[in-house]
C-alpha cells in the first residue's frame, strides 16, 4: 500500500479508526469560488472547461489549495460518456445540459457505440493524471461517473426533466430496450472508472442523482440492478479501489445499496445520520450529508449544524463529512472555512489528540 492508503479519506472508507473526522465537498471545484469563475472565464465554455485537461487540473486544485480538503474530484461532468458516444452534449446558458440527438426507441439504443476511453475520452485521462502529478502527495483523488438511470434520462429526455416521464415511459413500454440501455450504459461507466483509476484515482463515486424519481420496482430492476453491474466489474478490475454510491432521495433503498459491494454510501440531508449508521451497521463507511441550504445562513447556523451531523453519526471510524448534494454558487467561500474548520476541530483535545 501507498502512503496515501494511510490518508484521512481512504482510512475512513475503510472504517478504520483516524485522528478526526475527513472533509470534503461534492462540487468543491464550483462556481462559489472566484478563481472558479475566473478559470471558467477562461475556457469560454463549461464544455471546454471539462475538456481540456490543464484546465480541468486547474480547477481541481483550486478547492485544495484554498481549504485543504481531505480528498480532491476529478472536475468533469456525468454527460461526457454519453457524449462521447456521439449525442451531441450541449449547455444552455441558464437551461442546463442538452442532446442534440435523443435516445428514445430500441433502433437508437442498439446504435449506440461503445466508448474506448483513452481515444474517446481520452481528455479525462490525461486530467486524472495531471491532476494526480500536481496534488499534494497525500491528498487522494477521486474519479467519478454519473449512474446508468441518471445518466439515461438526460440521454432520452433529451435534458434536464421534471418528471422523466419520457424516460419512465421507455421502461415501462420497452423495457427489454431499456435493460440493454442500462446494461450498455453500466459496461462504459465500468471501463471508463477502471481508466481513471489507472491513470492516477485512488477512489471512485457513482452519482445516481434521480433515482428518488423511480417507483421501488423500476429503481430495484433498472438503477440498482445497473450499479451492481458496475460494482460486480470493479470488483474484477481494481479490486483494491474504494467505490462510494451516493442515491440523492434513495434513503428508503440504503440496505440494499450497502448490500451492492461497494465501499461507501452518500447520504443525502433527508435521512438523519444516526439513523443511517443503525440500519448499514459496519458494512460501508457513510458520507454525508449537511444540507447544503445551511450553507448560505450564517457562520453560527453552520458550525451548529455540522456538529449536529457530526453528533449524529457518533463516535466511531467511518464517517466522511460532506454535504447531502452539491454546494450551490451563491455560498460565500468564507463560509467553507467555517465549515472545514468546524469539522476538523470536532472531538479534539486542545493538543490535537482526538478524544476517545
Amino acid at each position: 500500500m501507498t502512503d496515501r492508503s494511510q490518508s484521512l479519506f481512504l482510512r475512513a472508507l475503510r472504517r478504520e479508526p483516524a485522528e478526526r473526522t475527513p472533509i470534503w465537498m461534492m462540487r468543491q471545484a464550483g462556481r462559489y469560488l472566484p478563481e472558479y469563475r475566473a478559470t471558467r472565464a477562461k475556457a469560454g465554455s463549461f464544455l471546454k472547461l471539462a475538456g481540456n485537461p490543464e484546465l480541468a487540473c486547474e480547477v481541481t486544485l483550486q478547492p485544495i489549495e484554498r481549504y485543504g480538503f481531505d480528498a480532491a474530484i476529478l472536475f468533469s461532468d456525468i454527460l461526457i460518456l454519453p457524449h462521447a458516444m456521439g449525442l451531441g452534449l450541449g449547455f444552455a446558458t441558464g437551461e442546463g445540459p442538452y442532446f442534440e440527438r435523443p435516445v428514445q426507441s430500441p433502433a437508437a439504443i442498439d446504435a449506440l457505440p461503445m466508448p474506448d476511453p483513452e481515444s474517446d475520452t481520452g481528455y479525462v485521462m490525461d486530467a486524472v493524471r495531471l491532476i494526480r502529478t500536481n496534488l499534494p502527495e497525500m491528498t487522494p483523488l477521486i474519479g467519478f461517473a454519473g449512474s446508468p438511470w441518471t445518466v439515461a434520462t438526460y440521454m432520452i429526455e433529451g435534458g434536464s426533466s421534471k418528471d422523466f416521464a419520457t424516460a419512465k415511459k421507455l421502461m415501462l413500454a420497452e423495457p427489454e430496450a431499456a435493460h440493454r440501455l442500462m446494461n450498455h450504459l453500466a459496461d462504459a461507466t465500468a471501463a471508463y472508472l477502471t481508466a481513471q483509476v489507472r491513470a492516477g484515482a485512488d477512489a471512485l463515486m457513482i452519482f445516481d442523482s434521480w433515482g428518488g424519481a423511480l417507483s421501488p420496482r423500476l429503481y430495484r430492476e433498472f438503477s440498482l440492478a445497473s450499479q451492481q453491474r458496475i460494482v460486480d466489474q470493479l470488483n474484477q478490475t481494481c479490486p483494491d479501489t474504494p467505490l462510494i454510491l451516493f442515491g440523492k432521495g434513495c434513503g428508503q433503498h440504503l440496505e440494499l445499496l450497502a448490500d451492492t459491494g461497494c465501499a461507501g454510501l452518500g447520504v443525502d440531508w433527508t435521512m438523519d445520520m444516526g439513523e443511517a449508521r443503525r440500519r448499514v451497521g459496519d458494512r460501508v463507511a457513510l458520507q454525508g450529508n449537511l444540507d447544503p441550504a445551511v450553507m448560505l445562513t450564517t457562520p453560527e447556523v453552520i458550525a451548529r449544524e455540522a456538529r449536529r451531523v457530526l453528533e449524529s453519526f457518533g463516535e466511531g471510524p467511518g464517517h466522511i463529512f460532506n454535504l447531502g448534494h452539491g454546494i450551490t454558487p451563491g455560498v460565500d467561500p468564507e463560509h467553507v472555512q467555517v465549515l472545514v474548520e468546524t469539522v476538523r476541530g470536532h472531538g479534539e483535545t486542545g493538543d490535537g489528540r482526538r478524544e476517545t
